[in-house]
């Protein structure tokens, strides 16, 4: 995978390491005649932190969040109007740390869930302008047509969900998967430069 430059409103750091804080995503998942769909929702365009890009609801944990589970359910009210029931289980899907290079960086539980039964998503108009319910690979096509601006840890679970065609598989197989913590390193290369995650090539020797 190679970007031709840092998330919308990120930039690269030249100096000091920044501290990751911690944060919470909830991918919200619904049944549909055309497959599994996720909710996503856009981040209003005025914001300097991935202005315009379309990305799972999520922020920053908050001090007087009883954990990141609870910080992912808050975040899902706040910006989409969603509010999940005491007995829905919110199922650890993946831990993302932004890479060191980057000056605004995240250590970012993401948790699945299913969606109520007749949900309905409005979005608060302040930190997000518009959501959509689309399946995963539907996404992943919006994305390469450059109908949706969508950043790279969105695209890599969107590839993982599409691999999944139902919530409960998809469900299922977060149960069984142990969550790892993924941080991306980032080798520049002029003005692109070349995104590894754990795993591939030359990622251990950066």
């Amino acid at each position: 995978m190679r970007v031709d430059r840092p998330p919308p409103g990120e930039e690269w750091s030249h100096g000091e390491i920044t501290e990751p804080r911690l944060a919470a995503s909830l991918i919200l998942l619904r049944d549909a005649p055309d497959g599994q769909q996720v909710l996503l929702v856009q981040r209003t365009p005025a914001q300097r932190f991935m202005g315009g890009a379309w990305v799972f609801p999520g922020g920053a944990v908050h001090a007087d969040d009883a954990d990141e589970a609870a910080a992912a359910r808050r975040e899902l009210e706040e910006e989409a109007g969603v509010a999940l029931g005491a007995d829905t289980e919110l199922v650890p899907y993946s831990r993302w740390i932004t890479p060191v290079g980057v000056k605004i960086r995240f250590d970012t539980w993401f948790f699945a869930a299913e969606a109520p039964a007749e949900v309905e998503v409005e979005v608060d108009g302040g930190e997000c302008v518009d959501f959509r319910w689309i399946t995963p690979a539907g996404a992943l096509a919006a994305g390469e047509r450059d109908e949706l601006m969508l950043v790279f840890p969105t695209i890599k679970h969107l590839e993982r969900l599409a691999e999944t065609g139902t919530v409960a598989a998809t469900l299922a197989a977060a149960r069984a998967r142990p969550v790892m913590p993924v941080l991306p390193k980032v080798v520049p290369s002029g003005e692109r430069a070349r995104v590894l995650l754990p795993g591939d090539p030359g990622y251990d020797d950066l």
